[in-house]
């Protein structure tokens, strides 16, 4: 379940029902899904709080025009396929997203590795953590791949996925009891023993696992996005972090469908190959059988090679 406390939905309700008259520019594919939150893992959840811009803002800054422009939309959506085609990216970096994340502590230290992006987390010196905690299900526990030392193997038998399972539970339960008697609190705020002081909720935190929910709001440009979504939502990503970047992916396509198409074309489902590559690939090209030891490609690189060839 992703649950909102009632302050939270309440909130968000009273801002889906607001609507004002502006001159800025709308994309009306996001305002469908403004402030709404989107469910992810098994409390998480991604929403759209903000935004400037949509195409027609790429499209603007790259011509350096005074509004939407006459052109017609072909001629506009081939401008943004040029842009991203060359990597051209200030244009990009004129609209902006704000995001509302919740996701697990662990996900956030690899998300934070994107640093060209605004970022208020949650604060646990201030505030105290909900009882939330991500747990996967069976079939997203893996044994450790043998060939990738970042990656996972092959899926767990069904009687070890529990065992672990079990355990992610248990440790992470019986954290949160520690982290809320050192607190001298129960989960409703209220002092369990009068005759003792609590410990400071900055050194209370550190008792708790990375699987416990933090959350922030994240703000980025266009640009970065797309960097930070070329990597997150590539199927060799870690699973925890790419369903993430699935979602907030959904949510590009609605806020500026053509350069998520584009994206998608150029960066995203594109191949780049290295100068040794591109000169053993034109070889192929012309009819000779070319094998690793004919080229200066190590037996990684050849095998890179050789997969981005298969597709």
């Amino acid at each position: 379940m992703n649950e909102l406390s009632t302050e939270q939905s309440r909130q968000i309700e009273d801002g889906r029902k607001l609507v004002v008259p502006t001159r800025r520019v709308v994309s009306e594919g996001l305002e469908g899904i403004l402030l709404q939150p989107i469910p992810v893992l098994d409390h998480g959840f991604v929403r759209v709080v903000d935004y400037m811009g949509d195409d027609s803002s790429v499209v603007q800054a790259a011509r350096v025009s005074y509004g939407r422009g006459t052109r017609k939309v072909s001629e506009d959506r081939g401008l943004i396929h040029y842009l991203l085609r060359h990597w051209h990216t200030t244009p990009f970096e004129m609209a902006e997203i704000k995001f509302h994340v919740k996701m697990p502590i662990f996900v956030a230290r690899q998300w934070i590795r994107h640093r060209m992006a605004s970022v208020n987390e949650y604060s646990a010196r201030y505030s105290i953590l909900d009882r939330e905690f991500y747990v996967p299900s069976e079939d997203d526990l893996a044994v450790q791949s043998a060939e990738n030392r970042q990656g996972r193997g092959s899926a767990l038998n069904s009687e070890d996925a529990q065992r672990v399972i079990d355990l992610l539970r248990q440790d992470a339960e019986r954290n949160y009891d520690h982290y809320l008697e050192m607190l001298n609190q129960n989960e409703t705020g209220e002092t369990i023993d009068a005759n003792r002081a609590g410990l400071a909720r900055e050194l209370a935190r550190m008792n708790l696992t990375l699987n416990f929910y933090t959350q922030w709001y994240w703000k980025i440009d266009l640009h970065n996005l797309m960097n930070f979504l070329r990597l997150r939502a590539d199927p060799h990503a870690q699973y925890e972090i790419r369903v993430y970047a699935e979602v907030i992916l959904d949510i590009m396509e609605k806020w500026v469908p053509v350069t998520a198409e584009a994206f998608r074309e150029h960066k995203l489902n594109a191949v780049t190959f290295s100068a040794q590559g591109l000169k053993t690939l034109r070889r192929m090209l012309a009819g000779e059988q070319v094998n690793q030891s004919e080229t200066s490609m190590s037996s990684r690189e050849w095998s890179e090679f050789m997969a981005a060839l298969r597709g």
